[in-house]
């Protein structure tokens, strides 16, 4: 079995995210996922061309033409190394993100596989993640006090039923913590997100940093909340306030610091080229209004 350790170093070579934009590799992001299962109080899943950051995609794509789109992609950026899936919903809400990487790892069996989730089904899917062999693994832990959780997201729907407050977060606590130790012990290098919110979690990054370094995370992203949604009043934090959380982290786990925040229909080298114009050729610039269970 591919050791944790083994695996992170080899993914700084191969991956353009975790080399730190160094080793010239591209990276192509497939919007096939399009239901949630939670409520993030500062998330704001859209359907544009303009806005540059997570859960943005200009349209939803099903597992069989995110083929297609791998094709014209290559074509376009053969330093592409990574087919990745994070949005716009979760990825385990349903079960496109799974079947997307099954026709991949078919198709294009050199291609990593990188895949984001916000930890609620992780736990139960973990081995469906594993079979289908998910490289690196993204989870978003914004609080591992659900006192805290419960501030951050509005509710929770879990296997069709609703949760909401600090019942909601000490399920979506327990599932993470418990998902992130399964996938890491298989050999999967499992990163960490949290997004830095001034006033309710700024003072809890490093227990976050402690709890899922024990769980078996190799590296932690540290990402500045962007004020929408339920949150829009709140400011986005300052860069003393996010270095000072990156130091504090640090002391327990390898600390992201280059994240650009990429749309969930990315495709190119980052901080280099877009190709998602050229791809995803039919856009719109409309709200969308997603399912969250």
């Amino acid at each position: 079995m591919v050791t944790k350790t083994n695996n992170y170093e080899n993914l700084k070579l191969s991956h353009p995210c975790f080399g730190g934009h160094k080793n010239n590799k591209g990276r192509i992001h497939l919007p096939v996922s399009p239901g949630c299962n939670i409520q993030c109080k500062f998330c704001d899943r859209k359907i544009n061309d303009d806005e540059q950051r997570p859960g943005v995609t200009s349209k939803v794509i099903t597992p069989e033409e995110a083929l297609g789109v791998i094709k014209r992609a290559l074509e376009l950026c053969p330093e592409i190394t990574v087919v990745g899936i994070a949005g716009p919903g979760d990825t385990l809400a349903t079960d496109n993100a799974i079947e997307t990487f099954r026709l991949v790892k078919e198709h294009y069996p050199n291609l990593l596989k990188c895949m984001s989730t916000n930890g609620l089904l992780l736990y139960e899917r973990a081995d469906e993640i594993i079979e289908v062999g998910i490289d690196s693994l993204t989870v978003t832990v914004n609080a591992v006090d659900p006192e805290i959780e419960a501030k951050l997201n509005s509710a929770i729907v879990y296997h069709s039923k609703k949760y909401e407050g600090v019942e909601a977060a000490k399920i979506l606590i327990e599932n993470q913590i418990k998902g992130i130790e399964k996938v890491a012990k298989a050999g999967i290098t499992v990163k960490v997100n949290s997004v830095l919110v001034p006033g309710i979690n700024d003072n809890h990054i490093e227990e976050i940093a402690k709890i899922v370094s024990k769980a078996g995370a190799s590296i932690y992203n540290i990402i500045p909340l962007i004020p929408q949604f339920e949150l829009a009043d709140i400011p986005a934090p300052t860069c003393a306030q996010i270095d000072a959380a990156r130091t504090k982290a640090g002391e327990y786990i390898d600390v992201f610091r280059h994240c650009q925040r990429c749309r969930a229909d990315a495709i190119g080298v980052p901080g280099e080229s877009d190709f998602g114009d050229q791809i995803y050729q039919r856009r719109i610039s409309l709200k969308e209004t997603f399912s969250h269970g």
